[in-house]
């Protein structure tokens, strides 16, 4: 060995005092955060995960804003087609929190797993889901009937698993909502009877359960809602919707049980009319 090199040796450890914070290429919790910022949307500041489009000066953008912007955020240039595929191959090796880190979720995962987790992340928040009103409230899945007993009152609330809705004064005019709320089996559900009236003038009832928890947790029941009148009786089956997935899509798909207003005169009594809801478990 040379005498130069040994010289350069021995200076090895001078040069860098144990009481330096050195970064080791081995710190792949560091490493890690700093490669998933690299990904960082300039618009949502969410991930731009696989595929991944660049535009014409290689600046990325996610999807979801993508969908939305004529020109490219950071150069103003045309947004343009072209797929990055190394990009797509240095993200397939990242690890990315998910969305709802900030709610309290702490897991990290590959791109191809994030979309899947995130659909049943038990962090994320949920909306009000109080039919007819323009409520913007959002949080955690525990707090939702919270707020909904304490911010749309009255609320009828009813034990057990088999109660009655009942619907009062259904003559009135235009979209008219009412909502009970049905509490068995340690869970809490939502039962929902909406009046709706077209443009002609024509009106419609569709009524529906959801409960207030998960779709994996909404599995685990069924339901029933029945009309019942003089030697009448129309029935409904099915299984409840989380409020995740909400109650519009079914009502425009008539996925509910589903009446006109002739059919709602056979029922009513003096103006009222009362629908028979059960739960069970499976």
């Amino acid at each position: 060995m040379s005498r130069r090199t040994a010289s350069a040796l021995r200076a090895g450890p001078s040069q860098c005092p144990p009481s330096q914070s050195v970064p080791a290429l081995t710190d792949t919790t560091a490493s890690n955060s700093d490669l998933a910022s690299v990904f960082e949307c300039p618009v949502c500041f969410d991930y731009v995960l696989p595929p991944i489009l660049q535009c014409r000066r290689g600046h990325l953008v996610c999807n979801n804003c993508r969908a939305k912007l004529t020109s490219c955020p950071t150069c103003w240039g045309p947004l343009g087609s072209i797929r990055n595929l190394a990009m797509e191959k240095v993200a397939s090796s990242v690890l990315f929190p998910c969305k709802y880190a900030s709610f309290g979720c702490g897991i990290t995962l590959p791109p191809m797993e994030k979309a899947d987790h995130e659909e049943l992340c038990e962090f994320r928040p949920y909306s009000c889901p109080y039919p007819g009103v323009s409520c913007k409230w959002q949080g955690p899945l525990d707090a939702v009937v919270p707020h909904l007993m304490h911010k749309h009152k009255p609320l009828t609330a009813l034990q057990g698993e088999d109660t009655v809705l009942l619907a009062t004064n259904i003559n009135l005019s235009g979209v008219v909502h009412w909502v009970m709320m049905q509490s068995c089996f340690g869970f809490h559900f939502m039962v929902v009877l909406e009046k709706q009236e077209n443009y002609y003038g024509q009106e419609r009832f569709l009524a529906i359960l959801q409960l207030i928890g998960t779709p994996e947790q909404a599995k685990n029941f069924a339901y029933q809602l029945e009309l019942t009148g003089h030697r009448r009786r129309l029935t409904w089956e099915a299984i409840p919707r989380s409020i995740q997935e909400g109650i519009a899509t079914a009502f425009m798909k008539s996925d509910c049980l589903t009446f006109d207003a002739s059919i709602a005169q056979l029922f009513a009594k003096n103006g009222d009319l009362g629908i028979n809801v059960t739960i069970t478990k499976h």
